[in-house]
């Protein structure tokens, strides 16, 4: 049986519902070039049903077995996704003394630079050049001045992935970052590639609170290797009554 280099399981989980999800909402609708955030994207809180979302979230974990249950929890240090973390673990009754908890600055949201709070009515306002520059080369490799690409953010995940797989053999692992987070971490667990990745963001947005699962199976693979077990489940949400927001993290700009 070769070595264990994996966790036995890794949920990765967006943050509930935000503040700012609902600004941006407001702000399409309205038809606006600029999304109403007062406070830096880091300090967005979760909105109430965010609370409401990170609540049953907990309770589908405190639902499981202890010995089924996260012993570490990384977390973006963006206080939707710490919130949403620490209301969850509290919720399942996991106390903060018993595991890991780890905000991780490499799981923090992508950098949108001079796009930030923009609606996608303002970066063609704004600026069109930008706009046909992104069209052209595709949300996956373009970096908007002072932000990131989608690369960057693989970029830093791959950091991460390593950081697991040395400091987190065979534990319980839950992630609680952001929309593109989830995505990313998909691309690199699922081994995907541009094209295939870009398919799975265009066919839908990432739910709040929704969970993506992979457990360790030893017989896959040369070393063993994670298996997708569960993709944007959002059962718990439904069992618990909270409504399924699927909101896109601000600033919006169109599908490609």
């Amino acid at each position: 049986m070769p070595e264990q280099k994996w966790p036995q399981t890794i949920w990765v989980v967006r943050h509930g519902q935000s503040a700012g999800n609902v600004a941006r909402d407001a702000a399409e609708e309205a038809g606006l070039h600029l999304i109403d955030i007062a406070t830096r994207d880091v300090d967005v809180p979760l909105s109430a049903l965010g609370e409401q979302q990170a609540t049953a979230l907990g309770h589908w974990f405190g639902e499981m077995p202890p010995e089924h249950r996260p012993s570490v929890v990384l977390c973006s240090p963006y206080v939707r996704a710490r919130s949403t973390a620490e209301l969850a673990m509290r919720t399942a009754g996991i106390d903060r003394d018993d595991i890991t908890f780890v905000a991780d600055e490499r799981l923090r949201e992508k950098e949108f630079g001079i796009l930030d709070r923009l609606t996608k009515f303002g970066i063609v306002q704004k600026y069109p050049e930008l706009h046909e520059q992104r069209t052209h080369v595709g949300k996956f490799y373009f970096r908007p001045p002072g932000g990131e690409s989608w690369c960057d953010v693989i970029l830093r995940l791959r950091s991460v992935l390593d950081t697991i797989s040395r400091e987190y053999r065979k534990e319980r692992v839950l992630i609680v970052g952001h929309q593109v987070i989830v995505n990313c971490f998909r691309y690199l667990l699922e081994r995907m590639d541009e094209r295939l990745i870009l398919e799975v963001d265009r066919a839908a947005d990432v739910p709040n609170c929704s969970v993506t699962s992979y457990d360790y199976d030893p017989t896959r693979g040369k070393n063993g290797k994670l298996v997708p077990h569960l993709v944007n489940f959002v059962a718990p949400l439904r069992e618990a009554g909270a409504k399924v927001t699927t909101e896109p993290d601000v600033p919006a700009a169109p599908k490609s």
